[in-house]
């Protein structure tokens, strides 16, 4: 397979870095695009349905350990929260270890909903021109620079 050629820029190993960085991050770009349009299509906002896929159903969390998970503050995941209620995704109960503590339980309709929203973040579509073999380079160059540098479990989930 033949690279078009960057030209200039993607001389030596910083401009070839730095041209596959700039790639990684439209392909990044673009697969958001969709995944934003068919979460939107779930009625979910991007920010919800990611705080969805982050809850197990079958492990209650208190709001405190998903605002860790998402790593944002525990205003937002209250926000958040809200909205899953609502939408009859997730409950909050009262903890049985500790009762004065709330913890978040998927719904029914909160695991089919989250079913649906792991596999909008799984969309391979702009994967479809690679074949087999190309695809799982990808995957391990991927994973190789991921583990680098990833704040968390980058492994199969």
């Amino acid at each position: 397979m033949t690279l078009p050629s960057a030209g200039a820029a993607a001389t030596g190993r910083a401009g070839l870095a730095g041209d596959t960085v700039r790639r990684i991050m439209h392909v990044a770009s673009a697969m958001r695009h969709y995944q934003d349009e068919e979460i939107a299509a779930l009625g979910l906002t991007p920010a919800v349905a990611r705080a969805l896929d982050e809850l197990d159903p079958d492990r209650p969390l208190p709001a405190r350990d998903l605002a860790e998970q998402l790593r944002c503050d525990r205003s937002n995941v209250t926000a958040l929260v809200d909205k899953l209620e609502r939408a009859g995704l997730v409950e909050r109960r009262v903890d049985r270890a500790d009762r004065r503590q709330k913890t978040l339980v998927v719904t029914e309709a909160g695991r089919a909903m989250r079913d649906r929203v792991r596999r909008v973040m799984s969309d391979s579509r702009l994967l479809a021109g690679l074949t087999p073999d190309e695809l799982a380079t990808l995957r391990e160059l991927v994973w190789k620079v991921s583990d680098g540098g990833c704040p968390q479990e980058c492994g199969p989930r």
